[in-house]
């Protein structure tokens, strides 16, 4: 009897203990998310703003002033690339590319891609390592300096006022797509609200099938949570871009288009962490 009194006992006393540290443990664990978080967010603010503010400034600067005089090709592309880059480095986001080889760099291409959060623009633009020109919203044109450079670099911006326009809006984004140059859209339209693949719109693969341009499907993960629609936080994360197989618009005509919009989505969807499935 007395053995089993000092066995309950030790195991009592221990259990206790066990449950002290462990609660300790998990407060210490919120105290140090919490420094975190205060620490980032300082930096954010006094550190990562203002620089990318000046990023941005000198990279629109360059665009406007080097591109009427050399052409856009180069002067459209890489200060903006570069800027994008430093802008992921600087938000402290680690940044996975899988695919590249599937692309040749000679080559136009139609790319499509899930549009998770802000950071989207600058994954693909910085580290897709292709010439591109994006199709984006109309409201971007009002940014100052951005918006201007953006047209001058040859970006194209989409009009939804009418069809007229939207065609128009289609014809201004081919002339764009020559010479290895390729052009980028997010078919969903908008940025997700909930992680999850919205449906797909039909003006990409128009474009793709119109000039027989292969189509390229790009699955984004991790930028929904680095930043999300709405929030004006960044959380430092893990961004991945995946770049499937291209897919040929050879002998398809605008009848094929429904069943091609399908198969590109399957293709995104499938690259998607479960989380966003």
């Amino acid at each position: 009897m007395a053995l089993t009194k000092i066995i309950a006992v030790f195991f009592r006393e221990n259990l206790s203990i066990y449950l002290f540290l462990h609660k300790i443990i998990l407060i210490a664990m919120k105290v140090i998310k919490i420094i975190k978080d205060v620490v980032f967010f300082l930096y954010q603010w006094l550190i990562f703003v203002p620089v990318f503010i000046v990023l941005t400034i000198l990279t629109a600067l360059s665009v406007m002033i080097f591109s009427p005089i050399f052409g856009n090709k180069f002067w459209g592309y890489y200060p903006p690339k570069w800027w994008a880059r430093l802008t992921c480095w600087l938000a402290l986001c680690k940044v996975k590319v899988i695919g590249r080889e599937n692309l040749d760099p000679k080559q136009s291409y139609v790319f499509v891609a899930n549009h998770q959060g802000a950071f989207d623009i600058f994954l693909v633009y910085g580290f897709l390592n292709q010439n591109i020109k994006w199709v984006q919203k109309q409201s971007l044109r009002k940014i100052p300096l951005v918006g201007k450079a953006s047209e001058i670099a040859g970006h194209v911006f989409v009009d939804n006022s009418s069809a007229a326009s939207r065609v128009a809006t289609i014809q201004k984004a081919k002339k764009q797509i020559v010479d290895g140059v390729s052009i980028v859209m997010f078919p969903e339209g908008s940025r997700t609200r909930n992680g999850k693949l919205g449906r797909f719109k039909r003006g990409a693969f128009q474009i793709a099938i119109d000039m027989k341009l292969p189509i390229v499907p790009i699955t984004i993960n991790g930028s929904y949570d680095v930043m999300r629609v709405g929030s004006y936080i960044i959380r430092p994360g893990k961004m991945e871009l995946i770049i499937h197989k291209p897919i040929s618009t050879e002998n398809l005509t605008d009848n094929d288009i429904p069943a091609l919009v399908q198969h590109t989505r399957d293709v995104i969807y499938s690259g998607l962490w479960e989380k966003y499935k």
